[in-house]
């Protein structure tokens, strides 16, 4: 259907990306929690934060920015660096406001502290240096050689890609809501999600700290 705009395997395309979105990540864990915590209309912030974060890293990626962090590796390491950085931060604030005494559930959201939900949401999808690569090394899979305009079909499978990553982060932020009721009658399950997700941002900082 697409093959015309040098698209290739569509729906094992559509199979692998739904796969991918699935797979839990800091991205749609920071939004899960703040719709849990801030509701629905905040939750959307976060996912705004996330949707156009994610857009400049397909764009870079369509653009060749993956062959410069490639060829520039300390450029690379220095981003990983401060994705890590970024995610160990929000990660002990959270693990702190799960400790303090009575907090209530507003002040438990994983974006702990006065910045936006759509700032920290963006900075988070755009400190990854590795969905750079790995976006690149996916797309291309998917791509004709002998098409002679592969940006476009580039643009084609990140769209595809968005259309089914907002319709997840929906999903997210609506249970996420439905959740919220669930911490308000329970501020001890509230604290506890609040550091179990902590824990898991620490996670996700270290294995982009020490992964290769």
């Amino acid at each position: 259907m697409l093959s015309q705009y040098g698209v290739l395997d569509l729906w094992t395309y559509v199979a692998g990306t739904v796969f991918i979105i699935l797979l839990p990540g800091p991205n749609s864990l920071f939004v899960l929690a703040t719709g849990a915590s801030q509701g629905v209309r905040v939750g959307y912030q976060a996912a705004l934060g996330v949707f156009i974060g994610d857009s400049i890293l397909m764009a870079l990626t369509a653009a060749g920015a993956a062959s410069v962090l490639r060829v520039l590796p300390m450029l690379f390491m220095a981003l990983k660096t401060l994705g890590a950085l970024y995610l160990c931060y929000l990660g002990l604030r959270l693990l702190a406001s799960a400790w303090r005494p009575a907090a209530p559930l507003q002040a438990r959201a994983v974006a702990v502290g006065s910045g936006s939900r759509f700032r920290k949401a963006l900075l988070l999808s755009l400190l990854n240096p590795k969905a750079i690569l790995f976006l690149l090394s996916f797309f291309v899979q998917f791509v004709d050689p002998a098409y002679p305009h592969p940006a476009l079909s580039f643009l084609i499978l990140a769209a595809i890609l968005q259309c089914l990553s907002v319709l997840y982060l929906s999903l997210l932020i609506f249970g996420g809501a439905r959740l919220a009721d669930a911490f308000r009658r329970r501020p001890g399950m509230a604290r506890l999600g609040c550091a179990a997700t902590g824990g898991l941002f620490l996670w996700f900082a270290g294995r982009l700290a020490f992964e290769d």
